[in-house]
């Protein structure tokens, strides 16, 4: 017999971090929160690891090689938009190559900011997770009617 399921969508975020700063990528043209910044970023495609995903979602985004060990998962947020979401956060501070726009069709900047002092249009849901990441806190939820 089978049953359907219930599926979470799962995605990677990746915090680039240099000297006390964060990559931001601002979004344009995509459909969904244009204008605004958010770090690279993308859904799993399916038998993929989580830091498979990151590396690939990396070189295709901005042009960089990060290796496994170079990555480390510091977040987890389960999310709720127009859908439900699983969201794993990770952090390199190691890479090779030239950060580049790679996605200029989806993406019209990418900047350095500090991690204590974001733009005001960072995407809510990156923004606490990136606060999450300085506070140390490894789990949270958001969009959700419980939250606190």
């Amino acid at each position: 017999m089978t049953e359907d399921r219930f599926r979470l969508l799962s995605a990677v975020h990746l915090f680039l971090v240099r000297d006390g700063k964060v990559l931001l990528l601002r979004r344009f043209n995509t459909g969904y929160e244009d204008g605004k910044y958010s770090v690279i970023a993308g859904h799993l495609d399916g038998n993929e690891e989580i830091k498979t995903a990151m590396i690939r979602e990396a070189r295709e985004e901005a042009g960089i090689e990060i290796a496994p060990q170079d990555l480390q998962v510091v977040g987890v947020m389960h999310r709720r938009s127009d859908d439900e979401r699983i969201d794993f956060f990770l952090v390199a501070t190691s890479w090779s190559g030239e950060i580049t726009n790679r996605e200029p069709h989806r993406c019209d900047r990418l900047a350095w900011f500090r991690l204590d002092d974001l733009p005001e249009n960072v995407i809510p849901y990156v923004r606490k997770a990136l606060d999450n990441y300085r506070r140390g806190i490894w789990f949270d939820s958001f969009g959700w009617a419980t939250e606190s």
